[in-house]
């Protein structure tokens, strides 16, 4: 089995970004100061993540028959991505993602789909599954179906891969996925919502890890933005500091923590080391506009954490 090859089963967008002084309220028109279009969606930004910090990226994903799908294909070439299960729908149209961002680099946004929708357990074939099972873990989202969710984290378990999973967008999860995952990465929203739990600080964060720790799930490490990441598991809890930044977009710093989370792994740090790791990765990210255009690379981070 190789050491890096990680899985990422997830979504492709592009997004569209417009920044202002702030995000307008309902009913509300405000202009914007700058708009640009930057490749994204979670799952892509996760995969271009683990590829830019040496982790070897397999990358399952559908997109539509229009030029966006293209622009995806050619850019995961250009990365590294093994992207040979990429998937093309006859008749949606890749996802896009409409991003506003405020002068505090805060951002609102909203994610139409597309073909991202239509990635189903069908899809995934004895040769795809051939191939997942080569893998050393398996990092999936909440922008394609929550069937195709439960669906590889079964099957990924069932084989021994470590199975990791983003609840972003949040959702309920089917209460027989819990015990498939080895390790949840929600933020303080997801979190809360997930444990029904108002977190208003470490120690309410320390409660929801708690009752989703009781759910199942191995491992649960809530991001906290500026106070870190709280780490919960058997062994108690434990705090990462975040890295002191001036951030300008937060569009794409969970995605960029989850790939440099699952890339240290990989390589068989500790979770407190590689949550170290992720978190300097995140932070670099919140200092540049953009999505995927936001990504640090191995040699930008490694110093400063992983030594």
């Amino acid at each position: 089995m190789p050491a890096r090859k990680i899985a990422i089963v997830g979504s492709t967008n592009m997004d569209m970004v417009v920044k202002a002084e702030r995000i307008p309220v309902p009913g509300e028109t405000t202009l914007a100061s700058q708009f640009f279009m930057n490749p994204g969606g979670k799952g892509a930004n996760q995969a271009v993540t683990v590829a830019r910090l040496g982790g070897e990226a397999l990358f399952f994903t559908k997109v539509g028959n229009d030029v966006f799908g293209r622009q995806a294909s050619r850019l995961f070439d250009e990365e590294g991505i093994d992207s040979r299960f990429m998937l093309e729908d006859p008749e949606l149209p890749s996802g896009v993602a409409l991003i506003t961002v405020d002068k505090e680099g805060e951002n609102s946004i909203v994610v139409s789909q597309g073909a991202n929708k239509a990635l189903l357990p069908e899809d995934f074939t004895e040769p795809l599954l051939l191939e997942l099972e080569q893998c050393k873990m398996v990092l999936m989202q909440f922008e394609i179906p929550m069937e195709t969710v439960h669906f590889i984290a079964r099957h990924a378990a069932s084989k021994g891969l470590k199975v990791i999973i983003n609840p972003a967008p949040v959702q309920e999860l089917p209460e027989s996925l819990y015990p498939c995952i080895d390790i949840l990465t929600p933020n303080k929203i997801e979190a809360g919502l997930l444990a029904k739990v108002n977190i208003k600080d470490t120690e309410t964060a320390k409660t929801a890890a708690g009752v989703l720790l009781a759910k199942g799930i191995k491992k649960v490490i809530i991001t906290l933005g500026a106070e870190g990441a709280l780490i919960g598991d058997d062994n108690g809890m434990k705090l990462i500091p975040a890295v002191k930044v001036n951030p300008v977009d937060t569009t794409a710093a969970g995605d960029v923590f989850n790939g440099a989370l699952v890339v240290a792994l990989a390589n068989g740090k500790p979770v407190a080391d590689a949550t170290r790791f992720a978190c300097r990765a995140a932070a670099i990210s919140t200092t540049r506009q953009g999505a995927q255009a936001s990504i640090p690379y191995y040699n930008e981070v490694i110093a400063e954490v992983i030594r």
